[in-house]
């Protein structure tokens, strides 16, 4: 008799097809925490993204659960400590949007270097400014990357081409950089950054890692890129830097007013500080989708469904 799977979420067409010859599948897309929990204990295993928490207390009541696997690379929406200690595996599957979220980390730098979105809609509306339009080069300048896992590590392999010095920080590791990244201390990072891009997960240590005394310890004025998580910036740390010229101009895929499940943000137009925030020609935003590709999708999943069936044979 084949193990029973939850799919908590939509899954690419892909994910379904390579696990059903190996499990029985059920899919729920619209169940809540509630009525989760009333029938956890009937799976081996679950297929989720970020729509709901997996707690303790579900954690518990899965008496069967052998693995819970996110389709993603974040893992705040689990409790994974807690359910490591009770025998059930985490999988997610980074590898499946690195290359997305390096593509889109360059797009937005370059988008901010050449002021695209400003010029856009300057010449939409039928101006034509070239000198205010006047932008700057990625060459020979040095771009900070803080955390260097499989999305910092992909950033760092697009700047090859760009002739500019790419230092790297990361809190949990010690000689991982490769011949064209430096690593440095979270102070080198603040000494020499022109440019600088986040690539943490969210985790106690990291909410709000970047606020006013963050800022502060640049020597230069930077550009900050910002496609992790967004409770990682302080958003009116970000306003006053932005105002004190402390960052030249951001780039934000991800907000702190977002729902645990991405999907949805506060009701943006009443947030003082994104109004002003909205108002900056040097920020520009897209809405979580720097791993959001057509590729990205299948990836996430064949990465994912490889690591559940080699634990299935484990």
């Amino acid at each position: 008799m084949k193990q029973k799977v939850l799919i908590l979420d939509t899954v690419h067409p892909r994910l379904i097809e390579r696990l059903e010859p190996h499990f029985e599948l059920v899919q729920n897309t619209t169940c809540t925490a509630d009525e989760l929990k009333t029938m956890i204990s009937e799976f081996s295993g679950m297929v989720l993204r970020s729509r709901i928490t997996i707690t303790r207390e579900l954690i518990d009541a899965g008496v069967n659960l052998r693995f819970l696997a996110r389709v993603g690379a974040g893992m705040e929406s689990i409790d994974v400590e807690y359910a490591e200690s009770k025998g059930v595996r985490c999988l997610n599957s980074p590898e499946g949007n690195r290359d997305a979220v390096a593509e889109h980390a360059l797009g937005m730098l370059l988008n901010l270097s050449n002021n695209l979105n400003r010029a856009d809609r300057q010449v939409r509306q039928g101006m034509w400014e070239r000198e205010v339009n006047r932008g700057w080069e990625v060459k020979e300048k040095t771009v900070g990357i803080i955390g260097f896992g499989n999305m910092g590590s992909a950033f760092a392999q697009r700047l090859q081409g760009f002739d500019c010095k790419v230092i790297a920080f990361d809190k949990n590791k010690t000689d991982y950089a490769p011949a064209y990244v430096e690593e440095v201390s979270k102070e080198e990072i603040f000494a020499q950054a022109d440019i600088v891009s986040l690539h943490i997960p969210l985790d106690d240590g990291n909410y709000y890692l970047v606020d006013e005394n963050w800022f502060a310890s640049f020597e230069k004025p930077i550009v900050l890129i910002n496609t992790a998580r967004g409770p990682v910036v302080k958003t009116a740390a970000l306003l006053d830097a932005l105002d004190s010229g402390k960052v030249i101009a951001a780039g934000l895929d991800v907000l702190e007013y977002e729902e645990s499940s991405f999907e949805r943000t506060r009701e943006l137009t009443e947030i003082p500080d994104f109004k002003r925030l909205s108002a900056m020609d040097n920020v520009i935003f897209t809405p979580h989708v720097g791993g959001w590709t057509n590729e990205s999708k299948l990836k996430l999943a064949d990465f994912l469904v490889d690591k559940i069936l080699d634990l299935k044979q484990a």
